[in-house]
C-alpha cells in the first residue's frame, strides 16, 4: 500500500487530498484500489500513515518514498558552509579496503576485549591515514583525522582517536601478518586473476631517527637513503610482474643482501608454492652460493652478474651477430659450459652514452687533480707520504676512471716527493668495448633472448614499489624505537601499498592505465561539508553534503565502478 495525492476543485480552488491505495494483481495485470480516503493531512500525519501502511515485504516499500518535500523558510543571507573535510581520499581507500574484504577479515581476526573502540576500526584508521596523508601516528590523531571525513565514514569520534590507542592497535595487528598475506593472495586471485610465474626480488633499507637501542635489528649498514649516520633495517620485498606485492620480510640493518635470499624464498614458497616460478634479481643477489641454492632446489632463476664477469666473455662482445630488441638495445645469447645455463649479453646505446660521459668526467677530474699535485711538488716540496695520501683521496673520489692512470710517487735526491703518471691504453680500449654492456645468467633455456631481457627489466617494478613506500607512504624515517612497533609500522605501510596496487589493478582493468597516483589525487579533491541553513523559526538546519564531482571525476568513478553516496546524516540544533 502507498499514499496517493488527489486533487479536487472546491470554492474555485484546486485542493489536495490524500488516499490510501492498495496495489494488487489480477489476471489482466496489476490494479489499484482505494482503501481509505484520508482527506487533508500534514507531514506528521502522512509519516504516521506510512508507518502503519508499510508492507511486510520490501517489494513495494519504495512506493512510499515519494512524499512531499518539507518546506521551510530559510534566511539566505545567513546560509554558509562549515567544516570542510577531505572526503574523496578516505572514502576511496575505504572502498578499496572493502573490495579486498579486509574489513571483514579484521572483524573476524582481531580479538575482542575491553577496548572502547574496536581494533578493526583503529587499524582501518591507521591504514587509511597512511594511504591518504602519510605521517606519524601523532599527526594522524591530532590533525589529519579531524580534518578528514574518517569520523563520518567510520563513526569513531575524533576525541576517541589518540596516539596511545593507535599504538595499541599496531600491537594488535602485528601477530596476524601471515593470515593477512594469505587473505590478500586469495582476494587478489579472485579480483584480478594474477599470474605469479615471475617473482621479482629486491632489498632496500629504511633508517631510524633516534638510537633505537631497544631494537636488535636496528644496525648500521649500507644505506640506500644516504644516511650512514643512522641505524637502519633492511626490507626484502617480492613483487609480481605487475608490481603487486607478494610478501616481505625485515632483516637487520647490517645484513648483506645476498644472505637474505634463502629465507625469503622459503617464505614465498610457503605462500604460493614452488611450481612454475622464475626468480628474478639483480647482481647484488647473484653470488655463487645463491645460484647453487636455487639450482639444487630445482628452481628457475634469472640474475644479473657483476660487471667484471664481462672479462670472461670478451670474445662474445667482439662478435657481430647481435639481435636487436628495439632501436637502442641489442642482445646476444651464449650457452654456458655444460649446457644447463645461458648467458645473455645486453648492449644498450643509452647506457653506453651514460657510461662514456661518466668516464670522461672522472678522467678529466683525475687529470686536473694530478696536475695540481704535480705543481705543488715543485713549489712546496712536500714529503712522499703526503703526496701519496692526496693521490689516494683523489682515487677515492673518482673510482670509475682510476684504473686508467698509473701513478708513481717517489723521492728525489733531496727527499722531496716526485710525482709521475701515465695512462693505460689497454684499460681505455676495454672500457670502450664494455661500455653499455651487462650480462645476465639464467637456467631458463627455453625462452627467447627478448623474453629473458624483458623479464629482467621487470625488476623496475620492485624499485618502483620501494619509491612509493618511501615517497607516497613515508615509510622513512622510522620514529618508533621498539622492534615490534617498527615491524607493525612497516606492516601498515605494506597494507597501504596493497590498497595502492589494488587501485592500480582496477585502473588497468578499466582502461585507465596502471598509474593510480593521478586518479587518487583527482578523486581526493571531493570534499564533505556542513551546509548551515538558518530558518525563520529560529531552528538551524545542518546538512552534511558531499561536493558534486566534476565531469572528470564522474568519468573516473563510472569507469572504476564506484558510486558516491548522495549524503551523510543530517543534524539539527
Amino acid at each position: 500500500m502507498y499514499l496517493r495525492r488527489c486533487y479536487r476543485n472546491k470554492d474555485s480552488q484546486r485542493r489536495a487530498y490524500w488516499a490510501l491505495v492498495e496495489s494488487y494483481r489480477t489476471a489482466r495485470g496489476p490494479r489499484q484500489r482505494v482503501v481509505a480516503w484520508l482527506g487533508v493531512m500534514d507531514e506528521r500525519g502522512r509519516l504516521g500513515m506510512k508507518c502503519c501502511a508499510a508492507p511486510a515485504t520490501t517489494s513495494q516499500r519504495h512506493l512510499l518514498e515519494e512524499t512531499e518535500p518539507c518546506w521551510v523558510e530559510v534566511d539566505v543571507t545567513r546560509v554558509h558552509v562549515e567544516r570542510s573535510r577531505k572526503f574523496g581520499g578516505p572514502w576511496l581507500g575505504l572502498e578499496l579496503l572493502r573490495r579486498l574484504g579486509l574489513d571483514r577479515f579484521l572483524q573476524e581476526t582481531l580479538p575482542e576485549g575491553r577496548e572502547q573502540i574496536p581494533w578493526p576500526l583503529m587499524v582501518t584508521v591507521l591504514v587509511l591515514g597512511r594511504l591518504c596523508d602519510a605521517s606519524s601516528e601523532l599527526h594522524l590523531a591530532e590533525q589529519f583525522y579531524e580534518s578528514s571525513a574518517l569520523a563520518d565514514l567510520l563513526g569513531v569520534p575524533a576525541e576517541k582517536v589518540n596516539e596511545d590507542r593507535l599504538y595499541r592497535a599496531l600491537e594488535a595487528l602485528l601477530p596476524h601478518k601471515p593470515a593477512l598475506e594469505k587473505h590478500r593472495k586469495q582476494k587478489w586471485g579472485e579480483l584480478f586473476a594474477l599470474d605469479y610465474d615471475l617473482l621479482l626480488y629486491d632489498v632496500t633499507s629504511t633508517y631510524f631517527e633516534g638510537p633505537a637501542e631497544q631494537n636488535p635489528q636496528a644496525q648500521r649498514g649500507y644505506s640506500r637513503d644516504h644516511r650512514p649516520d643512522c641505524k637502519q633495517v633492511n626490507i626484502a620485498l617480492v613483487v609480481s610482474r605487475w608490481g603487486m606485492p607478494l610478501g616481505y620480510e625485515i632483516f637487520a640493518g647490517h645484513r648483506n643482501d645476498a644472505t637474505t635470499l634463502e629465507e625469503m624464498v622459503e617464505h614465498i614458497e610457503g605462500l604460493y608454492g614452488r611450481a612454475s616460478r622464475i626468480w628474478v634479481m639483480d647482481r647484488g643477489m647473484a653470488g655463487e652460493d645463491n645460484v647453487k641454492f636455487l639450482r639444487e632446489g630445482g628452481r628457475r632463476y634469472l640474475v644479473g652478474m657483476a660487471k667484471n664477469s664481462l672479462r670472461k666473455l670478451e670474445r662474445e662482445l667482439l662478435a657481430e651477430d647481435w639481435r636487436p630488441v628495439h632501436e637502442v638495445l641489442e642482445v646476444r645469447l651464449t650457452p654456458a659450459p655444460g649446457g644447463e645455463e645461458v648467458f645473455l649479453l645486453c648492449r644498450s646505446a643509452q647506457r653506453r652514452a651514460k657510461e662514456q660521459a661518466m668516464h670522461q668526467r672522472f678522467e678529466k677530474r683525475i687529470e686536473e687533480g694530478l696536475r695540481k699535485i704535480q705543481a705543488s711538488c715543485q713549489n712546496k716540496k712536500p714529503k712522499p707520504v703526503t703526496v701519496a695520501a692526496r693521490v689516494g683521496r683523489l682515487w677515492e673520489r673518482n673510482r670509475r676512471a682510476a684504473a686508467l692512470f698509473e701513478v708513481q710517487v717517489d723521492a728525489d735526491a733531496s727527499g722531496f716527493a716526485r710525482l709521475r703518471w701515465s695512462q693505460r691504453e689497454a684499460w681505455r680500449q676495454w672500457a670502450r668495448l664494455s661500455e653499455g654492456c651487462y650480462v645476465l645468467r639464467s637456467n631458463v633455456t627455453d625462452w627467447s633472448p627478448e623474453d629473458l631481457w624483458r623479464a629482467y627489466i621487470q625488476l623496475t617494478e620492485a624499485e618502483a614499489a620501494f619509491r612509493i613506500h618511501k615517497s607516497d607512504l613515508a615509510i622513512r624515517p622510522v620514529w618508533h624505537q621498539k622492534q615490534h612497533r617498527v615491524q607493525a609500522h612497516i606492516l601498515v605501510c605494506f597494507l597501504a601499498y596493497v590498497l595502492w596496487k589494488t587501485l592500480a589493478a582496477s585502473c588497468r582493468q578499466a582502461g585507465l592505465g596502471d598509474e593510480p597516483r593521478q586518479v587518487f589525487q583527482t578523486l581526493s579533491e571531493i570534499a564533505l561539508v556542513d551546509v548551515v541553513l538558518p530558518t525563520r523559526s529560529g531552528t538551524v538546519i545542518r546538512k552534511r553534503c558531499i561536493s558534486q564531482p566534476t565531469e572528470h571525476q564522474r568519468i573516473l568513478l563510472q569507469r572504476l565502478g564506484l558510486k558516491l553516496p548522495t549524503a551523510l546524516e543530517t543534524a539539527a540544533m
